[in-house]
């Protein structure tokens, strides 16, 4: 009896360590750049910003615990888990994934996608990942309708196109072990690796009679966050990924080059970017604002704060064009609705998805996330994108027809001839 009663105690101390974190807060087709960088995947993770960091809740677990409401009574929680211990006829997962599978049951009973638990295993990856470098096979990823991991997209010359793999595989397996019924977040984590060490997968091949084993070294690789080219008629052309730690140094850095290459008007993309850091929205704006309000922000409590960048930035006279999508999420929302209420360019493509709200980052003691939505953002014109998202200028929509290979980027070239025919204009 002892030693159970000493059991029954370590467990109430492991769940209310790991609760206290959560009732002691009072107070945050889409890319997830998840490390072996994940595509079209809308979920917690994957639209979790704009985000900005908060507190670490990993250096104050005694003041949380000692924080915990005295009139929680946690007993019809001892009693549902002693229960499953004594009679369940299945294997129990262990007592961790039973701690954090609580916790996720908590956070979702708020009904908010974006207020989230984030399990170490995940949260390693997604920091990781915002430094701009990752360990890994180098591809674009989405979870596949069937099951396994669609691959969008793989880096120029990284491991997974060095091994062979393409475009529009399916991994069904991962050394061995079948993935077709994991979610996308736990395949990763099995598919991710030190840099040098081998992983085999298992590749499904539209045409293929057999599935394909394919060995990948995995590598140390740099996330791909801007890409840019110069087009006809001196338009400089720069994507921009994601909003990751590194992405206004990324994007100065293609357009300064663009600008020197004689570009004379840049299309900036931001189709199929999920979002990332608030501070790094703020200031891919200024590249291209001269004086200009931002966003506002209004918190729970009632603060209201508004962000404003100041002239002086290298693209601030520039013709511009954004290109947006029904994918182009958060941080990518406020830089395309300051950049059409300051009139400062014009947006081309799809109404954007409809991110509306600001997260704060909790590193918890166990080393996971918890992301917390606790600011609501608005544009510059006062209005909020949670509905309705933001309406392009210029509505170019895609179909099926107009994604099949060959067919053109039909988004881009009505940019392009935007650009074309101001500048006739002028002339």
């Amino acid at each position: 009896m002892m030693e159970r009663a000493d059991e029954q105690a370590h467990r109430t101390r492991l769940f209310r360590w790991a609760l206290a974190a959560l009732l002691g807060l009072t107070f945050t087709a889409v890319v997830f750049t998840a490390g072996f960088l994940t595509g079209a995947q809308l979920g917690n993770i994957g639209l979790a910003a704009a985000a900005t960091e908060g507190p670490d809740l990993s250096e104050l677990g005694a003041q949380t615990r000692q924080e915990q409401p005295e009139d929680v009574d946690m007993a019809v929680f001892w009693e549902v888990w002693n229960t499953l211990e004594r009679q369940y006829f299945g294997e129990l997962p262990d007592e961790e994934e039973r701690i954090q599978g609580a916790i996720t049951g908590l956070v979702n009973s708020l009904g908010d996608p974006y207020t989230a638990y984030i399990p170490p295993s995940i949260a390693d990856i997604l920091r990781e990942d915002n430094t701009g470098e990752f360990e890994g096979i180098g591809a674009f990823v989405q979870e596949a309708p069937e099951g396994g991991v669609f691959i969008v997209r793989v880096f120029e010359d990284g491991p997974a196109e060095q091994a062979g793999i393409r475009a529009g595989d399916v991994i069904v397996e991962v050394d061995g072990v079948d993935i077709t019924d994991k979610i996308l977040n736990e395949a990763l984590v099995m598919i991710r690796g030190k840099a040098g060490t081998e992983v085999d997968l298992t590749v499904l091949r539209e045409g293929e009679d057999e599935l394909i084993e394919v060995t990948v070294k995995r590598a140390r690789l740099q996330i791909p966050t801007v890409e840019a080219e110069m087009l006809e008629d001196d338009i400089g052309y720069v994507s921009l990924y994601q909003f990751n730690a590194i992405a206004t140094d990324r994007l100065t850095e293609a357009v300064e080059d663009l600008l020197d290459q004689g570009a004379q008007a840049i299309i900036l993309d931001l189709r199929d970017n999920p979002g990332g850091f608030l501070d790094q929205a703020v200031s891919v704006a200024d590249l291209f604002l001269p004086r200009s309000l931002v966003l506002t922000e209004r918190t729970v409590t009632g603060e209201v704060e508004e962000f404003r960048v100041s002239s002086g930035d290298l693209a601030e006279e520039v013709p511009l064009v954004v290109l947006v999508n029904q994918n182009s999420a958060s941080a990518a929302e406020i830089v395309a609705a300051a950049i059409q209420d300051n009139g400062r360019g014009i947006l081309i493509g799809e109404t954007t998805f409809g991110k509306g709200s600001v997260q704060l980052i909790y590193n918890l003691s166990d080393n996971g996330q918890l992301r917390v939505t606790y600011a609501e953002w608005f544009t510059p014109n006062n209005a909020s994108i949670s509905e309705n998202g933001v309406e392009p200028d210029i509505v170019v929509e895609t179909d099926e027809n107009s994604l099949d290979e060959g067919a053109g980027d039909i988004q881009l070239e009505r940019a392009i001839e935007y650009l074309q025919e101001e500048r006739v204009v002028e002339e």
